[in-house]
């Protein structure tokens, strides 16, 4: 008296894919704990029917990012490093003046470290909008938003 089980896998297609938008407000926020939030959404892992191989993830718009708050000392250690492989070609940016010039850096550079380094992840990375004040273009999506603790 031996059934045989069969269980099928679920693979989302991407026609199927339903989008939503999402809006984040930075000011307050902790850097790493949103920025991981923020890459688990762009995934499509908050989903049931998250799928590795394809795009499921939703759009993230994020304002304030000149508010965005770093835990310890980062603010004033942290730097990142850049070589252009040209003899001399090493570029360091520090947090504290990158969040005085381009705040949206910041937040995209620790984005993009927590996605996949693939060509998926390039395209997950290009759902991300960043923005350094209130303001942002994509009102007609009617952004619903996101709670990032």
């Amino acid at each position: 008296m031996s059934k045989t089980l069969s269980f099928k896998t679920y693979s989302a297609k991407p026609a199927e894919v339903e989008r939503k938008w999402y809006v984040v407000d930075a000011e307050g926020q902790v850097l790493g704990r949103m920025a991981a939030e923020i890459a688990r959404v762009l995934r499509g892992k908050h989903k049931p029917r998250f799928t590795p191989h394809i795009d499921t993830g939703d759009f993230i718009i994020v304002t304030n990012a000149e508010k965005v708050g770093l835990s310890g000392k980062k603010v004033e250690y942290k730097s990142y490093f850049h070589h252009s492989h040209y003899p001399g070609g090493v570029k360091i940016d520090h947090v504290r003046d990158l969040l005085k010039k381009k705040p949206e850096k910041v937040i995209e550079h620790a984005v993009w470290g927590m996605l996949p380094h693939n060509n998926l992840g390039r395209q997950l990375f290009k759902k991300l909008k960043v923005y350094a004040g209130t303001e942002h273009p994509h009102e007609a999506q009617c952004p619903v938003e996101l709670k990032v603790n």
